[in-house]
């Protein structure tokens, strides 16, 4: 053997607890483990089958309740049924009873071996039916589609609580089928199928008329409730953080959409951790958003912690490297804490098997602080990757994850660790003595910025001595809200304008007693005195503070001059001068950046020569764009000549109530030996950039790179033009700042925006108590209806413009739309982030009900007629033509073309209305439509995507049409008539009319006739108010006679003639089309009504006196049809699925119904086809259909 075996596995990687001291914790004090701690799990869903979460390590219920708060799994069960003979009819049509193989191709290939040229009618028609059943079943398989399982669910009362029952067997067989109460009762729960392995349970509410059916939006959740809990006897080293506590696992994730969050499922979840009285809260989710610690749904969460005692762990985002990429709540919300993700040389091996051993580092995408006010951002940091349970539907047992999503349960679970020593101990604690323990006894790691580490790793053992030793201290109820210049939480100096002289802060100090928590003695008697510290020199504070129980105010003077390129933090620390050694009591953190100027005027260029980079090394550039840039390109080039690298390019510049999102760039490349990249992206002139460029963590080996940053500036005169149609010819402006540049100006229209106002809108109160929040504040539901029309098939994106892109900061607590086709059929969910969902909607009528919640109804009465944008995505782009001067774009002359723009220069730009012919979509244009896309600049790419901007083009009012020549058509026919001529026939129309409306033995139908005998119309309408009788076999004798008399009085030989002829150069040739056109239409309905009869007595076994029918009858009339007009045309298809039908020839009447419902869907029709299936004996078929029809037809809209 060449080596020698290494049979000790590092375990300890696999899910780690060495590092935060929580394995030696829990050896140290085996009853902390975790036991009477209560942990809220707010995610995706926790399977309760998943290894590791059945029990405690004492024995008790791992999971104590599985809630979904998305509404995603709410089935409406307010239906009454009473039972009948021990069954009930479901809404599937199921009966539910209270406690052989096609092979139509070898069939084809049979016939074909004995009949090789069919001949006889007969054997056509069987060739045919074989040739359609193929057809059918080749065409099934390719477009299948599986709507997923269809249930019937049964709601009941005992007698002593709520009962419910799914049909998971789909037969009505429900005592094969588990009998579930709400899971916090019996804690049990279903399995939907042995082939899914999905498990399920059930909550019941408002006495039975809503049934919640908890499953899992996804793995995450149940992988994250494992680190903070899991517990495996067996296995103890596979344990989560803390074996002995309990959790509730809350699905917030809603399965409509893609498992997001909404806000209304996050305030449903902070409603029942109140009710359950849950210790911690892990959070392992979040979004960028606009501005930090605010907003309805942050407020929400902040009130668990700050009145009612909840500790709320968070993950701090995985958007890094750059720096002030937190992500909300976790690292916006001073009340939750914040955590980072850290990876170990143990977990490199043991979970990532890496070849080489690297020094413990932050994984590269960990977001970094601080947040936009200031705050660090990051609190503290965990290991942030696992290998641990996930449901069992993923048939995997455990998985790999990585992710702040990791490290927020690593660190809930050390929590719960010290919470239940405390509580063994009558030891009390709050968030905030919590939190500050936390902070002032975690780990640094060398070589880990505070930004990406915050205060360091968790270390159980010493954050459980702190609350320990400092329990009775002074500050241990309260909190310090830290207030910089009267909105900041910090000291944030970024921007180039902030560094031109000193900046002095006013920062104000407020002990915060929350409810419930401190006594009002202790209030009166709050008295600190403090030791200001700051050891950076460019910062000079007062050095104490008294506090006492009222907001105090100290000056803070930073001077960032003579501070070299690049970002430096420091801290204000404030000591309790009659016990130092427990650290700061709090903290006014202070990050000050200094970028650097842009020195080659000429070609705006700064260059980096040959950057070496090892491992997770991240370099930060910090540059202050020069005025006037609007675009910059990045180049990055290898010097290594063996081995390719992968960079993370990562640049982000901050702009007030923006999210950083608004403007970053982020792109993982990999770079070959001597390769290189170049990428271009947006700018903000005269403000700071942070370009970061970063070695992928994982990625072994060191690099050296060459890399640059060039500026170009070209702009309009406005950063986002909108063009109305009215107005003309339009101008703007473009100029290049910087230096030359070529610009090559181009439009291009991706979608149609239509605004609709609701057609009604209603504010209801939401009943139940998943919707009551504390101290009985309803909460209220604004439901709005919007209809809209498309015309042909498209996407559309539903917009409610007003809240959209907020989620957290929202003054509301939630928005939901959801999307219905005329049968109320479900096509498309959506919430606060509108460009994630798009929904491809076929020609039809279409209905978005829109839920916004609030608890304050008048903040709801203020949006009953917001406007719903619906934006339609063109099929293809449509380009909008722009001229160089005003002569050009009037006329339609000449386009604007390239151009060189120097320095200074301006570039007017013209553009004209786009003509009416051109408007796409033109039955949804109306106006106040507008066309949205972009407008791109400069010349050369990358640039020149980057150079985009926002386009406009209003839609004006369509022009009337021209019915001119139709009215002279019709001059040109009366024109030898009298005005007592006009009238009569005016009159006899009118009569005419009434035929359809009448009772079918009314005598004007024999009046008319005695008046005009020859005239064809009258016996067309006649017939049509036949064959719209409901007794149709009464008059079916009738219809075949008068379509037989139809059809004899018109020359068919001289009209079929008429349309076998090339041209026509008559002078009349216009009036003759006309003639023979009517022609042809009364004849095609004659034998169409005639057909339909003779298929209706045939099928229905009618007997009819005045004639008999035979299928040969029924042949010779699809002969005659066939020469008018295609058998398959969809005025026709009725008759051809009748003819079918006839000749038992059911797979070509499928082939045909199924043609037949792809323009006019229809329950009725699908009815007929379903039973087709079953005449064909395809029950596989029957089964997946009738689920569809299920999905599609629904008796009531969805509820939100």
């Amino acid at each position: 053997m060449a080596s020698t075996v290494d049979m000790d596995f590092p375990i300890d990687g696999i899910l780690p607890k060495k590092e935060t001291g929580a394995a030696s914790f829990v050896n140290k004090y085996p009853d902390f483990d975790g036991r009477n701690v209560l942990i809220a799990i707010l995610d995706t869903g926790v399977d309760p089958g998943a290894s590791g979460l059945q029990t405690t390590t004492t024995g008790e219920p791992k999971i104590i309740d599985l809630i979904d708060t998305s509404g995603s799994g709410d089935v409406d069960t307010s239906t009454v049924i009473e039972v009948k003979d021990g069954s009930v009819k479901g809404l599937t049509g199921r009966t539910l009873a209270i406690p052989e193989e096609w092979r139509a191709s070898k069939a084809l290939e049979n016939f074909d071996t004995a009949h090789p040229n069919p001949t006889s009618q007969e054997e056509k028609q069987e060739k045919d039916e074989l040739q359609a059943q193929l057809d059918i079943l080749t065409d099934a398989d390719k477009k299948y589609n599986d709507c997923g399982p269809v249930y019937d669910c049964v709601v009941f009362y005992d007698g002593d609580t709520w009962r419910a029952c799914v049909d998971t067997s789909e037969e009505g067989n429900l005592s094969q089928c588990k009998l579930l109460a709400s899971y916090r009762e019996e804690h049990q729960y279903g399995t939907l199928s042995t082939d899914d392995m999905m498990n399920y349970s059930i909550n019941i509410y408002n006495d039975g008329n809503i049934l919640e059916i908890v499953t899992n939006a996804g793995s995450h959740g149940t992988h994250v409730a494992c680190i903070a809990a899991g517990n495996f006897p067996e296995t103890p080293e596979r344990n989560g953080l803390a074996p002995g506590a309990q959790v509730i696992g809350i699905k917030i994730g809603d399965s409509r959409i893609g498992s997001m969050e909404t806000g209304s499922a996050l305030v449903r979840a902070m409603i029942k951790v109140k009710e359950y009285k849950c210790d911690l809260v892990n959070y392992s989710y979040g979004e960028a958003s606009h501005w930090p610690n605010s907003g309805r749904v942050s407020d929400i969460l902040s009130e668990m912690v700050n009145k009612h005692n909840v500790i709320f762990v968070s993950s701090a985002g995985n958007n890094g490297p750059a720096l002030s990429t937190m992500g909300t709540p976790g690292g916006t919300c001073s009340a939750l804490i914040g955590v980072g993700a850290h990876v170990t040389p143990t977990m490199m091996a043991a979970e990532y098997s890496l070849r080489e051993k690297l020094p413990p580092m932050h994984y590269t995408w960990s977001s970094r602080g601080p947040t936009s006010d200031g705050a660090l951002g990051v609190d503290i940091s965990a290991p942030g990757g696992a290998i641990a349970s996930v449901p069992n539907w993923t048939l995997k047992g455990c998985q790999l994850m990585n992710g702040t999503s990791m490290s927020s349960p690593n660190a809930c679970g050390s929590i719960a660790l010290v919470l239940s020593g405390l509580k063994a101990n009558n030891i009390g604690y709050n968030p905030y003595s919590v939190k500050r323990a936390l902070q002032n006894t975690a780990k640094q790691v060398d070589g880990v910025e505070v930004f990406a580490m915050g205060y360091g790793l968790v270390q159980v053992e010493r954050a459980y001595d702190y609350l320990v030793g400092y329990c009775k201290s002074m500050e241990c109820k309260t909190e310090f809200n830290i207030s910089c210049s009267g909105n900041g939480r910090g000291i944030y100096i970024r921007e180039p304008i902030e560094l031109l002289k000193p900046s002095i802060i006013a920062v104000s100090v407020e002990p915060v007693h929350y409810e419930g928590i401190t006594e009002k003695e202790e209030k009166i008697s709050f008295c600190m005195h403090f030791n200001l510290i700051c050891d950076a020199s460019y910062v000079q504070c007062p050095s104490h503070l008294e506090l006492f129980n009222t907001t105090r105010s100290v000056s803070i003077k930073v001077d960032p001059s003579g501070l070299p390129e690049g970002v430096h933090y420091t801290e204000v620390c404030a000591f309790d001068v009659t016990c130092v050694e427990k650290g700061p009591v709090f903290r006014i953190p202070i990050t000050v950046v200094v970028p650097s100027r842009v020195s080659d005027t000429v070609n705006c260029e700064v260059q980096y020569k040959d950057m070496s980079f090892r491992p997770g090394q991240i370099r930060r550039h910090f540059l202050h764009v020069p005025a006037g840039a609007s675009v910059a390109v990045l180049r990055v080039k290898s010097n290594d000549t063996e081995k390719s690298c992968r960079m993370l390019l990562h640049t982000i510049q901050l702009v007030p109530q923006c999210q950083y999102k608004k403007y970053e760039f982020e792109k993982f490349v990999n770079i070959s030996d001597r390769g290189e990249t170049t990428q271009a992206f947006p700018v903000v002139d005269d403000r700071t950039i942070e370009v970061c460029i970063a070695k992928w963590w994982a990625n072994i080996g060191d690099v050296n790179l060459d890399y640059s940053v060039t500026f170009h500036g070209v702009k309009p005169s406005s950063s986002q033009i909108t063009v109305h149609g009215g107005d003309g010819v339009c101008r703007f402006e473009l100029r290049s700042h910087l230096k030359t540049e070529d610009v090559s100006p181009q439009v291009s229209f991706k979608s149609l925006t239509q605004p609709l106002r609701p057609t009604e809108s209603k504010i209801r109160c939401l009943t139940g108590a998943r919707d009551l929040l504390p101290e009985g504040r309803q909460i209220y539901a604004l439901e709005l209806t919007y209809g809209f029309h498309v015309s042909k098939t498209t996407e559309v994106t539903p917009d409610l413009s007003l809240l959209s892109d907020l989620l957290y900061e929202s003054e509301y607590e939630s928005q939901l739309w959801m999307l219905f086709d005329n049968n109320k059929q479900l096509l498309g969910t959506g919430d606060a982030y509108p460009h994630q969902y798009n929904v491809k909607l076929e020609k039809g009528d279409y209905t978005v009900l829109v839920q916004v919640r609030h608890d304050k109804k008048a903040m709801l009465e203020k949006l009953k007629s917001v406007i719903l944008l619906i934006q339609h995505k063109l099929s293809n782009s449509l380009n909008f033509d722009l001229y160089g001067s005003w002569q050009a774009a009037l006329t339609g002359g000449k386009k604007m073309n390239s151009t060189s723009l120097k320095k200074t220069d301006l570039c007017p730009v013209f553009t004209a209305p786009i003509p009416d012919d051109k408007i796409p979509l033109v039955k949804t244009a109306t106006a106040g439509c507008y066309l949205s896309g972009t407008i791109t600049l400069l010349k050369e790419e990358p640039a020149k995507k980057a150079s985009s901007l926002p386009f406009k083009y209003v839609i004006t009012e369509s022009p009337k049409k021209n019915n001119k020549s139709n009215g002279k058509d019709k001059n040109d026919k009366n024109k030898d008539k009298t005005k007592e001529d006009e009238y009569k026939e005016a009159l006899r129309d009118l009569r005419i009319t009434w035929l359809s409306k009448l009772e079918i033995s009314h005598p004007l139908f024999e009046e008319l006739r005695s008046e005009y005998e020859d005239h064809l119309p009258l016996y067309i309408a006649r017939l049509q108010a036949l064959d719209s009788e409901k007794d149709r076999e009464k008059c079916v004798g009738e219809m075949i006679d008068l379509s037989r008399y139809i059809l004899s009085k018109i020359d068919q030989n001289s009209v079929l003639a008429y349309f076998g002829m090339k041209t026509d150069n008559s002078t009349e040739a216009s009036t003759i089309k006309s003639e023979k056109e009517e022609k042809k239409s009364q004849v095609i309905t004659a034998l169409l009504k005639l057909g339909t009869a003779q298929a209706d007595v045939i099928l229905n076994d009618w007997n009819t006196e005045s004639c008999t029918v035979t299928d040969d009858d029924l042949d010779k009339t699809m002969i005659e049809v066939a020469k008018w007009t295609d058998v398959n045309d969809s005025k026709v298809l009725p008759l051809s699925i009748k003819h079918a039908m006839v000749h038992r020839q059911y797979g070509r009447a499928l082939k045909l119904s199924l043609k037949q419902i792809e323009d006019k869907p229809n329950k009725d029709a699908e009815q007929k086809i379903l039973e087709l299936y079953g005449k064909l004996g395809w029950e596989h078929c029957a089964r997946h259909f009738a689920n569809w029809i299920l999905v599609k037809y629904p008796q009531s809209y969805r509820p939100f």
